[in-house]
This record gives structure tokens, sequence and C-alpha cells, in this order.
């Protein structure tokens, strides 16, 4: 149990470092990685800015598709979170809410193989 444990954290770092590479890529600037809420309420993976638009982004990382495609576990209830986590992150860095935006970053580490799915604007 231990050593799955170790593995599913280091997929998820790996992911979120492969995510974070994928953002500035495409023009993005990151603000910040794991950004916890001072009142406990959750974290966020990636805060970026494309533009004026400040860019939640929830990464989620998978070895396989066993369970489904790595967005369908972005549920909409989540996605409220990330826009509350969203505007505390802004207002505790002084940086304007809006416009903010919610982003699914999926990555698929496969046999060796690297696929991502960059979901833009989940509702």
């Amino acid at each position: 149990m231990e050593r799955w444990a170790e593995y599913r954290s280091e997929l998820g770092r790996r992911g979120e470092t492969l995510a974070a590479r994928y953002l500035e890529r495409v023009g993005m600037w990151i603000l910040a990685r794991n950004w916890r809420a001072p009142d406990g309420t959750g974290e966020i993976d990636i805060v970026a800015r494309e533009g004026p638009v400040l860019v939640v982004v929830e990464v989620k990382t998978r070895g396989s598709l066993r369970y489904g495609h790595p967005v369908d576990a972005i549920t909409v209830r989540k996605r409220r979170r990330l826009r509350t986590l969203g505007r505390s992150w802004a207002h505790a860095h002084r940086h304007p809410p809006t416009p903010m935006r919610i982003d699914g970053l999926c990555v698929l580490i496969d046999r060796g193989r690297v696929l991502l799915a960059h979901e833009r604007g989940l509702r």
C-alpha cells in the first residue's frame, strides 16, 4: 500500500510539472503552484495568467484510462470550489479576481508516452 501511495504521489508531481511546462509553452505565466488557502478550504494546483485572465488550473494525472478520462474527476462541486479558491488567491495576492477562468489539464502517462488534454473554461 505504501508503494502505491508513493507511485501516485510521484505520478502527480510529474504531471503537474509537465502541465506547468505546457502552459508556459502556450504563453501563460505561472503565478503559483500548489497554493493552499490559509483557511484550509483547499488547494489550487496551478494559478496562471493568460493576458488579463486569471486562470485557475486543476491538474489530473493518470497512468491509464482504466477509471475513465481524468477530466471526469473534476466535478461541478470541485469547479465551484476552484472559483472560490481563485478569488481567495486573488485577494491574498492583490490581483484582480476577474476575468477568471477554470481550466482542467489532464495528463496521461502510459508506457513512456505522455498525452495532454487542456480543457479551457470548465463550467
